[in-house]
């Protein structure tokens, strides 16, 4: 099983005491987020973890992209075994990534995502950062890369933990984590992260100043939210809340737009919110590959009109919101 032991350990010893009272609180939870009874498939995502094949690294890069070995690193053979293995856990939605001369072409190019969010942030040098709804913990490893001093990532799927701790595998005891949590399982007031970031998860909860002020909690006095969402075009104070299925996802509930949701993060009590970056979605940017074979982006839109969704919505625009606690 997934050892946290590392990371227990570094937060019980920390200097802040909110981060000593989460090591208390976490074994358990760890223990329920990565029980085969709540996930039945736990066993071969396992399996997948103990069949990887025994490679050391030439070389790493997280600065740039997420390059873990060199073609060199191993034959032709071994680098089949590893895809054939690394399909254990398929799909892989975030990436791309580069193990030892293999590609992992994931559904997302996350890595366009970070060089639209990088350029605005603060430095994250030094910094303990916290990534809510990380998936299999892409942009974990991109923080990681830009000199911060501890990341810790959460998200309630397990297959994304096992999918993260592939790289974890051959990169080594390294700070930064990824645990089968919700936010809300976090404990409350805990102000102690220099940079929080929210990608992808905004719309996906059913109250968003909630969720706002979760991830103000979680930030120390001083310290930057990064929020990254989907967006309407439009003022103050318009809001879509899809009464059924956006782009096919069931879980859709608020897509304000810029100017709404400024104002809601001023409510919500932060400092200098502004936006950074809007992008309209692209089929380049999410699509089926041979490592998500299912339905993607293309699928989600109106074959006529790539502005609209098959429901008739506004298509996907993301925008990039940063501020202060």
């Amino acid at each position: 099983m997934i050892d946290f032991s590392s990371l227990l350990t570094s937060l019980a010893n920390a200097e802040h005491p909110a981060l000593q009272a989460w090591a208390a609180l976490l074994p358990p939870q760890l223990a329920q987020g990565m029980s085969v009874e709540r996930w039945g498939d736990l066993p071969g995502w396992q399996a997948t973890l103990e069949q990887l094949p025994p490679l050391e690294p030439s070389r790493i890069d997280l600065r740039t992209a997420i390059t873990v070995g060199d073609v060199a690193d191993c034959d032709e053979q071994t680098r089949q075994e590893l895809h054939a293995t690394l399909m254990g856990l398929h799909p892989w939605r975030k990436g791309p990534y580069q193990l030892f001369g293999l590609t992992i072409d994931t559904e997302w190019r996350s890595d366009w995502k970070w060089d639209r969010v990088l350029p605005h942030i603060a430095p994250l040098k030094n910094r303990l950062v916290l990534d809510v709804g990380c998936g299999n913990g892409y942009h974990c490893w991109r923080m990681l890369g830009e000199g911060a001093r501890q990341v810790i990532g959460i998200d309630p799927s397990a297959k994304f933990v096992f999918q993260f701790n592939i790289l974890k595998h051959y990169l080594g005891d390294l700070p930064v984590d990824v645990l089968p949590l919700g936010i809300e399982q976090l404990p409350t007031e805990m102000q102690c992260f220099d940079s929080v970031f929210s990608m992808g998860v905004f719309y996906h909860r059913r109250s968003p100043m909630d969720h706002l002020k979760e991830l103000k909690d979680c930030l120390r006095p001083g310290g930057q939210l990064i929020l990254e969402t989907l967006v309407i075009e439009g003022g103050p104070g318009e809001v879509l809340v899809p009464e059924g299925r956006y782009a096919k996802m069931r879980n859709v509930w608020f897509l304000p737009s810029a100017d709404t949701l400024l104002s809601w993060l001023r409510k919500c009590g932060y400092r200098k919110p502004r936006l950074v970056d809007s992008t309209r979605t692209s089929i380049e940017e999410q699509r089926s590959t041979a490592w998500m074979t299912y339905e993607s982006l293309p699928d989600f839109l109106d074959p006529i009109d790539h502005n609209r969704t098959v429901e008739g919505h506004p298509g996907p625009i993301r925008a990039v919101f940063v501020a202060e606690s």
